[in-house]
């Protein structure tokens, strides 16, 4: 993607995107339109959290076929997020954003009406794939309709608004909808966005198109894809049946396929992830610090779902309700970073925040002694901390990329959300599922049989499924072993967020310390 080559094309070209001109209202009112699909795929990432106790009961996944569930969305995004932007170069971003919003609303009705827990990962795969034909129109237009440096940096924090409030409210409007209906609905929440879109979005946005784009490279695609997939699959197989043959298997598929991926990168004129960008001196830090931002932020509200739920015994909307502070923190540190960073250096208030969401992260780790206040005073910490975080890490690898280059650092930096949220879904689940296997196989209850043990032993669904049945004080002892390994592992998770983060903010520091 080359942003900078780009020629406004077609009848929604505006003179508000001439060079020198400050942007008009109609580029305003175009920014509010592109953060319609920027709200409503990063709400995918995080909606389905509160739906997990109910969907675990009509479909029966394993962990990690639950942990699939969750995440493959994301790296499908992450995956063809390139290939999908190569893609918008060609035919316009314009035309490639309304394609991708009528394949989004289709797909969202596949996966609301899934069957078993098959169908719905591969409904979800289908989602992501859709969802990256959205993603890399969003900031290449930004660039394009915002040359103002003053409004560009506001054109940016709305759109990391949008995409971090998205991801942060997924959870508040799935238990709201779950109040009322029944698990899939939450993804049709999608279809009336998706179909406004389409009406609206001809009318309000210019047409971008760039007559030297690049060839589509499926095969780099393609093996990324599979790199990062097979690598994930033996990090989860790990954590439900412990390290055997097959996750070895897996993990060695993925770097084998990531070793050719990296080498063809190399050879290619026009590669699918400019390798070049991530040497920059300010580009990869900038690059590495948002991904362990991401991290944490989509990473750990998967596991307080389930806590609230399963542990506390809250209702999905009374759930959801506990996290909305995040969605509200986002949103405002977000919007207050472009004001904020007129009177205080970038890099600082970077450093300042990570440390501050760090100590929030710790904070939650010690949920087991005080649930809701600890987690209602972490849940402001981190998100408040980690909210301007997108922003300036953007606007750092926007600023530093050479102007040729501008289009694949937008491109490269919106891999970084979604493959950052993906990452922590999969792997903070992955931590919580490991910590829960290994607590509850050093349970000893002879009254309870074995096979309901085991189901207890699998996720913590089937331990309050099988204390239910149980009933007594059986039922109870096997329900408190249950509540204290999950929340083992939650505190688990929370401390790897908290030395993530941490080491985010010693990176930033030291090589980003010099930037102004």
């Amino acid at each position: 993607m080359r942003a900078d080559h780009d020629e406004p094309t077609g009848p929604g070209t505006t003179p508000g995107t001439a060079p020198g001109l400050r942007a008009t209202r109609k580029e305003w009112i175009g920014l509010a339109v592109i953060a319609i699909p920027c709200l409503v795929y990063a709400m995918d990432l995080t909606v389905l959290h509160l739906a997990v106790p109910q969907l675990a009961l009509h479909l029966s996944p394993s962990a990690t076929q639950l942990l699939w569930i969750i995440d493959i969305y994301g790296f499908m995004v992450a995956g063809t997020l390139m290939l999908m932007g190569t893609l918008g170069d060609r035919i316009g971003r314009r035309r490639l954003l309304l394609i991708g919003a009528a394949c989004f609303a289709a797909t969202s009705v596949l996966a609301a009406f899934a069957r078993t827990a098959e169908e719905l990962i591969a409904a979800r795969a289908l989602l992501g794939i859709a969802g990256a034909t959205l993603a890399p129109s969003t900031l290449s237009l930004i660039r394009n309709m915002f040359l103002d440096e003053r409004q560009r940096t506001l054109a940016i924090g709305v759109w990391i608004a949008c995409f971090s409030a998205g991801a942060a409210i997924g959870p508040l409007v799935g238990g709201a909808v779950l109040a009322h209906f029944w698990w899939g609905a939450v993804f049709l929440l999608a279809v009336p966005v998706m179909l406004g879109l389409l009406l609206i979005g001809p009318l309000l946005l210019p047409e971008y198109r760039d007559e030297k784009a690049g060839r589509l490279d499926i095969v780099s695609a393609v093996q990324s894809v599979v790199a990062v997939l097979a690598l994930i699959y033996g990090m989860k197989h790990v954590a439900e049946a412990g390290p055997d043959g097959q996750a070895a298997v897996a993990v060695a598929l993925g770097l084998v396929v990531g070793v050719f991926f990296i080498a063809r990168q190399k050879r290619l004129a026009d590669p699918m992830i400019d390798l070049a960008l991530l040497r920059h001196p300010m580009i990869g830090p900038a690059l590495g610090v948002n991904i362990m931002a991401m991290f944490g932020a989509m990473g750990i509200f998967l596991a307080l779902s389930q806590y609230l739920q399963l542990v506390l015994g809250m209702g999905p909307f009374e759930a959801g309700l506990w996290t909305a502070p995040s969605g509200v923190c986002f949103a405002i540190g977000s919007l207050a970073t472009p004001h904020i960073v007129r009177r205080v250096r970038p890099v600082r208030l970077l450093v300042v925040c990570l440390v501050l969401s760090a100590a929030g992260f710790a904070l939650l780790s010690q949920i087991d002694r005080a649930p809701l206040p600890i987690m209602t005073a972490s849940i402001v910490m981190f998100c408040l901390g980690l909210s301007p975080v997108g922003t300036l890490t953007t606007d750092l690898m926007m600023r530093f990329a050479p102007a040729e280059r501008a289009g694949a650092a937008s491109a490269i930096s919106e891999i970084s959300f979604e493959f950052g949220g993906a990452l922590g879904i999969a792997v903070l689940g992955s931590v919580v599922a490991a910590t829960y296997r290994v607590d509850m196989a050093r349970l000893a209850l002879p009254e309870v049989g074995p096979e309901t043990l085991a189901l207890a032993r699998r996720t913590l669904d089937g331990a309050v499924t099988a204390a239910r049945q149980l009933g007594g004080p059986a039922g109870e002892a096997l329900m408190d072993a249950a509540h204290a390994a999950f929340a083992h592992g939650l505190g688990l998770a929370a401390l790897s967020c908290a030395l993530i983060t941490l080491a985010a903010a010693v990176v930033a520091q030291r090589l980003l310390g010099g930037t102004r």
